[in-house]
């Protein structure tokens, strides 16, 4: 009797994310890629012939609440371990169990590994040969890429189904289930009273909203919230009123999912720079504020900035150059957060500027042309005649100093012998290189289109 009340209060007390974590498929939100009627996992799940699974994707989104469910729907046990606390002999401990258990019993067992990518490679070396005889059903839970994070051997012998961060409209029936659930939502909880709850609309579309599609996240500030809103007296009713200014005390600081090592990390920076060179300002404002927001390091977001000005804009505006070094300066002397405003002044200037990427693909061609020679001679006449042993060899001699002609330029050879008429840089039709054209075909250097050509 004692065990059956103190568990009730357990359950009263334990946190509202935990309480309302989801029993059945039924009461599952979200991943119906996965789970939705005659999807792949819901299959498996249905005929009790589920692998071993990695589930990888955002927090608060169900990997650990959909491991839980496998297990009571195929009737196996399972075995809990958080890769930051446990080690080898806690694998080893369960195993032994598996085996028994299986022995007796003919019931498998389900090993789930929170955070598996915390594991290091002789941590997922020790659960590898049981998995592979089926000792244990592993399924593995991940915010990082498996693909990075997960040896190989073990990675080929589990399945991985990616789990996508919940939408507005996800995160909000999760909370007025939370709201409306009188066994275990939040008016279930102890200490909260028997004051009615009130949540408006608006408020829980905002927090909806305002959470990245963690439903922890957002079931936690609920709590907090509501914790925190103090009950009309009773005259009036007894009610707590939850509003959008308490949702937003709760969340303090919206949380970001970014992991500055991580695929949130390269795939934000990726995100940024290929809307600059698509000319996107927009896009690359709001990129640029997602990293600033998430505490990427300033100074990384510039240097990509500075290649980006050479790389994608080049030629075609040789200031580009010039304003992401100066945002560089800038950033570095000030900081932030100021250092937003010299950052966002050079986004809008690179999306905006014309783009080439003549400085790349020329430079690429002579290195190639580098790289399939063998350190061609350099011309006498460009050579510098110093002593005059050097001289009578012929150094120096019929060089044209090209000051001295017209148009400050004279048509002479500057590469090598085997590599002569060899043409790397081909101007492009924007901005600054367009005029760059102009003046080579005045000069009859090149032909428009470009002479001889090295791809």
């Amino acid at each position: 009797m004692f065990s059956a009340e103190g568990e009730r209060l357990r359950q009263r007390e334990a946190p509202l994310a935990a309480r309302m974590r989801p029993r059945t498929l039924d009461e599952f939100v979200g991943q119906e890629h996965l789970v939705g009627e005659g999807h792949i996992l819901r299959r498996l799940m249905e005929t009790d012939s589920v692998p071993s699974i990695l589930f990888w994707g955002p927090p608060g989104t169900g990997k650990t609440t959909l491991a839980r469910i496998i297990a009571q729907m195929t009737q196996a046990e399972f075995a809990p371990v958080s890769a930051v606390s446990a080690g080898v002999a806690d694998l080893r401990q369960i195993v032994s169990q598996a085996k028994e258990r299986r022995a007796l019993e003919n019931r498998r067992t389900i090993l789930f590994i929170d955070e598996i990518h915390r594991f290091n490679k002789a941590q997922q070396d020790a659960v590898l040969p049981y998995v592979e005889d089926g000792t244990v059903t592993l399924i593995g839970a991940t915010t990082e890429n498996p693909s990075f994070e997960v040896i190989g051997p073990l990675l080929s012998r589990c399945r991985v189904f990616t789990l996508h961060a919940l939408s507005p409209e996800e995160v909000a029936l999760i909370v007025r289930r939370a709201l409306a659930d009188e066994e275990r939502g939040l008016s279930a909880a102890a200490g909260m009273g028997k004051e009615r709850l009130e949540v408006d609309d608006e408020t829980i579309e905002a927090l909806s909203a305002s959470v990245g599609g963690d439903a922890r996240i957002a079931l936690n500030a609920l709590e907090m919230a509501a914790a925190s809103a103090k009950p009309s007296p009773p005259k009036a009713g007894g009610v707590r009123r939850v509003t959008r200014p308490l949702i937003e005390e709760a969340l303090q600081q919206r949380t970001y999912l970014y992991d500055k090592a991580g695929d949130a990390h390269y795939d934000t920076i990726s995100a940024f720079i290929k809307s600059v060179r698509g000319s996107d300002p927009d896009a690359a404002l709001y990129w640029l504020a997602r990293m600033i927001e998430s505490g990427e390091d300033p100074l990384f977001i510039v240097r990509r900035m500075v290649i980006l000005a050479a790389e994608d804009i080049g030629l075609a505006d040789p200031q580009a150059l010039v304003v992401a070094t100066a945002c560089q300066q800038a950033v570095h002397f000030i900081g932030l957060p100021e250092g937003f405003l010299p950052m966002a002044e050079c986004a809008i200037y690179l999306a905006t500027a014309p783009k080439s990427n003549t400085a790349l693909t020329a430079y690429t061609r002579a290195l190639k042309d580098v790289r399939e020679t063998q350190g061609e001679p350099v011309p006498l006449h460009l050579r510098n005649a110093v002593t005059g042993l050097m001289r009578q060899l012929g150094y120096g001699k019929g060089y044209k100093y090209a000051h001295d002609y017209e148009e400050h330029y004279a048509e002479q050879q500057h590469l090598p012998d085997r590599l002569a008429g060899r043409r790397y840089y081909q101007p492009g039709e924007l901005g600054f290189e367009a005029k760059i054209k102009e003046w080579w075909e005045k000069l009859g250097k090149r032909e428009a289109g470009g002479g001889k050509r090295e791809e």
